[in-house]
């Protein structure tokens, strides 16, 4: 950390080292959800947190992100999923060159979308962006619906065995717990349906995505944090890795022993 008068500043060779030493290796693939207003004032803003995590995996890993789609014409939807046809000519079609990733998921998901030689799958709202070795292939087939379930590049990140690192992000957003709700055998998931517009071959086309609810619990009963409560007892029985990464108080988490975690967890409490 560099001080310059009371301000600290972060530099990429700084971070690197902080994220090797909570377990960042050489070829792994590592989904990134930071806070970085906690994480400290970095040289060179969310650029050098994405460039130390490159460094730390090397040519053969793979950075990801869940970016989302910035649409902002939820709460229009009727509960059928569809909008009123005024709204319709004025929505912009997702475009996953250019659509801009949700406010909500941070700055980080927006720098990683649009960094150099970044990669964006197809689904809107399940949106992945990915950069380095294996992008195309995390991002490749995203399926329309369901699209945190199989084929889905949160799917894909347990069967490459990465990582989900948590840069001062709260953890009941681990997002990689959405294809844990997909995946668990529970009864009265919610579903919701979205009419959503797509450019295709520069043309709008409209069609519902369905899938199951990922803004509140996907069943009755449960806690709207409850995913927080699934990573904290998966930290405190020895699973993922605690550190700083900048400023912020940060875990790396393995995917595939979380998701077995997050299955076992909703089966045991949800299931009947």
């Amino acid at each position: 950390m560099i001080e310059i008068g009371e301000d600290p500043y972060w530099s990429r060779r700084e971070l690197r080292s902080q994220l090797e030493a909570l377990g960042v290796e050489p070829g792994d693939s590592v989904m990134i959800h930071a806070a970085m207003r906690s994480a400290g004032e970095m040289l060179n803003g969310p650029d050098a947190l994405i460039g130390a995590i490159l460094d730390a995996v090397g040519p053969r890993g793979t950075l990801l992100a869940y970016v989302n789609w910035d649409a902002q014409y939820e709460d229009a939807l009727d509960e059928e999923g569809m909008l009123p046809p005024a709204l319709k000519p004025d929505i912009p079609p997702f475009d996953p060159a250019a659509s801009r990733a949700s406010r909500d998921h941070g700055v980080i998901a927006e720098f990683v979308r649009t960094y150099p030689g970044a990669r964006r799958s197809g689904n809107p709202g399940a949106s992945v962006a990915a950069i380095g070795a294996r992008a195309d292939w995390f991002v490749a087939d995203h399926p329309l619906d369901y699209g945190y379930g199989e084929g889905s590049p949160f799917a894909k990140l347990v069967e490459a065995g990465g990582k989900v690192l948590m840069v001062g992000a709260p953890l009941d957003t681990v997002s990689l717990l959405h294809h844990a709700e997909h995946l668990a055998r529970i009864p009265g998931k919610h579903v919701r349906r979205m009419e959503t517009p797509f450019l295709v071959d520069g043309r709008v086309e409209w069609r519902v995505i369905e899938e199951f609810d990922t803004v509140d619990p996907v069943v009755d009963g449960l806690d709207p944090g409850y995913f927080g409560t699934i990573v904290r007892q998966f930290l405190d029985q020895g699973g993922g890795r605690t550190g700083e990464v900048g400023s912020a108080g940060s875990v790396l988490l393995p995917a595939a022993d979380l998701l077995r975690f997050g299955v076992r967890w909703l089966e045991e409490r949800c299931g009947r």
